[in-house]
């Protein structure tokens, strides 16, 4: 990865500064991607740090499938249902489109051949999830336009891989493009991925359907998107299609999967595995680019220019793309006149990043795709690796410090108030819910009346907690009951501590009923703001 620095020591470093920028991006309120590629660049440019070469199996096999399946888990069915129209058109037309014209340009600006521009479109042409999703979680979007982003930036992969197959191919072999062949790879890359990712879900599904250990089925969750990727892959279908196929079965199917216990620790793993390799990943964006910058000295030095020009094209492309769609869209809805917020917000959502990356550098070394025999060397495959990553480097910066205040100047953010009291209000229905049921167990002597009246005690107090939460006074006996039972539990804890010390327990019982404790005193909360 790294010639001068180990692997080990690359990650490490990637995963400190990760940590750190992630502390300075809440407290600046800026999208930590953003300013993780921004610190990996001036990170790079700095005399005596080592030379990052990043190679396609790190980015394509390690990084990728886990990033794709998180992100394919928070797209909600009934959302994605309700936009796959307006994602259609915008997964397969606006990524030809995007293609054609980044292909145009960079024929007119660079020294690109031919074949190789319109693999630099084929490249360019699709939002990346990772990017997306990655910058959309901390914005609070309306549903519908956090699915439709997201959507879009996982399912336009098909489009794009089989237009880069097809110039690619043009590139290197200098073949001629056969609509017979390109429609079978359409359908191997779309239709393979879907089927392969239809079947590692379901066979994930019935192992952890089965599996009632948390390490078990822990071990199940994380490999399940590598092998969708790598299988698909295996047969030339598209591995991004599959991940993401697998990721939205089984983020259907979450709450059938598993158990309370489990689904806590698999939330936990996961969130961990995703931030590691996001870090690493967009700190290799930003450090990756200074190697290239020194590759290509002495060469031509208009790159930068033909770089902003190429980000410019796929922004106002995209523009043009979105604003008549959405116009036809809210026509066929009956709106009197045509709104500007969600277009915008749409149009400017389109950053590159993780996915981009890995198809360049998946762009052979020579003609004959080996480095050996007759085979000679790819011109001005660096070349497009520079524009490609610069590029990204370009969209994450811009339009990932400039998104958030965009939504705020659009108005179409959900209010934190809003938000909340929805929360609110769906967690008081889900108790009444409960004490209605236990008036009917009353009713119907089904339990002891002991065991109801101290369920319908603890039903009760939660009630009042909600309410406290929402703003209501609550009884001053329920907000006593509360403390008393922090401070048995802090009691509770104390005695732990000396049972242990005391070698009367050993350290599997006391973090097994550690655990217990510190789920009971979290659902007691922490005071007035926690429910």
């Amino acid at each position: 990865m790294a010639p001068g620095m180990g692997r080990v020591e690359t990650v490490l470093f990637l995963v400190i500064l990760a940590t750190v920028v992630a502390t300075f991006a809440r407290r600046l309120r800026v999208p930590a991607p953003s300013l993780l590629v921004l610190a990996g660049v001036m990170v790079g440019l700095l005399p005596g740090v080592p030379t990052v070469v990043v190679t396609p199996d790190v980015v394509s096999l390690v990084v990728l499938p886990p990033l794709l399946f998180a992100a394919g888990e928070e797209l909600p069915w009934r959302d994605l249902q309700a936009v796959w129209r307006p994602v259609t058109a915008l997964a397969v037309g606006l990524v030809g489109v995007s293609a054609a014209a980044v292909g145009a340009l960079t024929i007119a600006l660079t020294p690109l051949p031919v074949g190789l521009a319109f693999v630099l479109g084929a490249v360019l042409a699709s939002t990346d999830p990772v990017a997306v999703t990655a910058l959309a979680r901390r914005l609070s979007l309306p549903p519908r336009v956090q699915a439709l982003v997201q959507a879009e930036s996982l399912f336009n992969d098909a489009t794009s891989l089989l237009l880069f197959r097809v110039a690619l191919s043009v590139a290197i072999a200098g073949g001629m493009v056969s609509w017979r062949h390109t429609l079978a790879e359409f359908a191997l890359a779309a239709g393979g991925g879907t089927a392969v990712g239809a079947v590692i879900a379901s066979g994930a599904f019935l192992i952890r359907r089965r599996t009632e250990d948390p390490v078990l089925e822990t071990v199940v969750a994380l490999v399940t998107p590598y092998g969708a990727y790598v299988l698909a892959e295996s047969i030339h279908a598209s591995g991004v299609t599959a991940v993401v196929v697998a990721s939205v079965i089984l983020g259907t199917q979450a709450i059938r999967l598993t158990t309370a216990r489990i689904r806590l620790q698999l939330s936990a793993v996961s969130q961990t595995v995703v931030f590691l390799l996001e870090s690493v990943v967009f700190g290799l964006i930003g450090l990756q680019l200074p190697a290239l910058l020194r590759g290509q000295a002495g060469t031509d030095s208009r790159w930068p220019l033909q770089a902003l020009a190429i980000a410019a094209t796929l922004m106002v492309v995209r523009v043009a793309w979105v604003f008549p769609l959405a116009a036809i869209r809210q026509r066929r809805e009956g709106a009197a006149r045509s709104s500007w917020q969600v277009p915008a917000v749409v149009s400017w959502a389109g950053t590159r990043g993780v996915v981009p990356l890995a198809a360049a550098l998946s762009v052979p070394l020579t003609t004959g795709g080996t480095s050996a025999g007759s085979a000679t060397a790819l011109p001005d495959r660096d070349l497009l690796l520079l524009l490609t990553t610069t590029v990204i480097v370009i969209t994450l910066v811009v339009q990932g410090f400039t998104l958030a205040p965009l939504v705020r100047r659009a108005g179409i953010a959900l209010a934190p108030d809003d938000v909340a009291q929805e929360h609110t209000a769906a967690r008081l229905a889900l108790a009444r819910a409960g004490l209605s049921h236990l008036d009917h167990l009353t009713e119907t002597h089904a339990a002891p009346e002991f065991m109801l009246a101290a369920l319908r005690t603890s039903w009760q107090d939660r009630i009042e907690r909600i309410k406290e939460h929402r703003g209501e006074e609550p009884p001053p006996t329920a907000s006593l009951y509360r403390q008393l039972r922090r401070d048995l539990l802090d009691v509770e804890n104390a005695e732990l501590d000396r049972l242990y010390h005391d070698g009367a327990i050993t350290d599997a019982t006391r973090r097994r009923i550690q655990r217990s404790l510190d789920l009971e005193h979290t659902g007691l909360g922490d005071g007035p703001e926690t429910p």
